[in-house]
């Protein structure tokens, strides 16, 4: 299943997101290094890759065969031995990243790519005094990212251009789908939408407006099944007669009261709302709207089949269950 042509992978730290990232790369033909330094952790390792490969195979999402790609190990020496390509996954703490992104430069050669899994942490704030920080980033995945495939890459003012291109195209040979951060920040892309949806998803509860199944009902049913197919530019394009303009016209200034509600002054001024409707238009052309609109219910039709056809696989998730 191998091809001799894929470069090794070292994953670092055997938890969830680790044996998740190794299902990734060993799904995608990488010999995988799967390291902890936790024995109890590496016993439990490839168990749990076996137990998740087959699952997947068992939607035609993976071939069980991948396993044998996946080695666990103690020793990061040993894990280490003949890597191309480093993703660590340990815990959330900027001094272990610092502690073990300095043992990765010096136990590496220049060549190898370090990247991180971290959610929230910046690559300078743990690479900056590296000898090595211009191979380092952060590639951040979606949860479990073998059905998730975004992955975030979020360099330092440091990392080379050459190490973003060389994640990028390992990232997206195998099956993930990257996305550059142009600008360092805390959370990237992916936890600042997911953290403005749960600051208010908190306030609504706070505030007597909804509990907390309601606001899950609310997304699970409403929001969350349109963002399957679409994201929130799109969906504004397509939700009104007009456009992204006439949308930001019509509901900007409700957006803006509420948030004023909570303390935010961003308003949405004509030049950005202009800059996100070019981009927009440049693949959804405004005089094709009907069309987008057919299409983007298609979509949402064949998902409702899916819920419709197997009832049993969204039980606890779907109140219509």
């Amino acid at each position: 299943m191998s091809d001799v042509s894929s470069p090794a992978v070292t994953v670092v730290g055997a938890g969830s997101i680790g044996v998740a990232w190794a299902i990734v790369f060993a799904r995608a033909g990488h010999r995988v290094a799967l390291y902890d330094l936790d024995p109890g952790r590496v016993a439990a390792a490839r168990p749990e890759v076996e137990r998740r490969l087959a699952e997947l195979a068992g939607f035609g999402l993976a071939d069980e065969a991948a396993l044998d790609l996946v080695t666990a190990t103690a020793d990061l020496g040993e894990a280490l031995a003949g890597t191309a390509y480093v993703q660590e996954c340990v815990v959330e703490s900027l001094e272990v990243k610092r502690e073990l992104f300095a043992e990765l430069d010096r136990r590496t050669g220049p060549e190898v790519v370090l990247a991180s899994s971290t959610s929230m942490i910046p690559c300078s704030r743990f690479a900056d005094a590296l000898p090595g920080r211009a191979r380092c980033l952060v590639v951040h995945p979606g949860n479990p990212p073998y059905l998730l495939p975004i992955a975030e890459l979020a360099p330092a003012p440091f990392t080379a251009p050459e190490t973003v291109e060389r994640a990028r195209e390992l990232l997206s040979a195998a099956g993930m789908v990257p996305v550059l951060v142009g600008r360092e920040n805390e959370g990237f892309i992916f936890n600042r939408l997911q953290g403005a949806l749960l600051r208010e998803a908190y306030c609504l509860v706070r505030d007597g407006v909804a509990t907390p199944a309601d606001v899950d009902l609310v997304v699970n049913s409403g929001l969350g099944r349109r963002w399957s197919v679409l994201g929130p530019f799109a969906t504004a394009e397509l939700n009104t007669r007009g456009g992204i303009e006439r949308h930001a016209e019509v509901l900007g200034p409700a957006y803006a009261r509420m948030g004023a509600e909570r303390g935010q002054h961003d308003p949405w001024t004509p030049d950005l709302v202009a800059r996100v409707a070019a981009e927009v238009h440049a693949t959804l052309p405004p005089e094709d709207w009907a069309d987008h609109v057919e299409r983007r219910d298609r979509a949402l039709m064949r998902l409702e089949q899916a819920r419709r056809a197997d009832p049993e696989s969204f039980g606890g998730f779907s109140p219509s269950s």
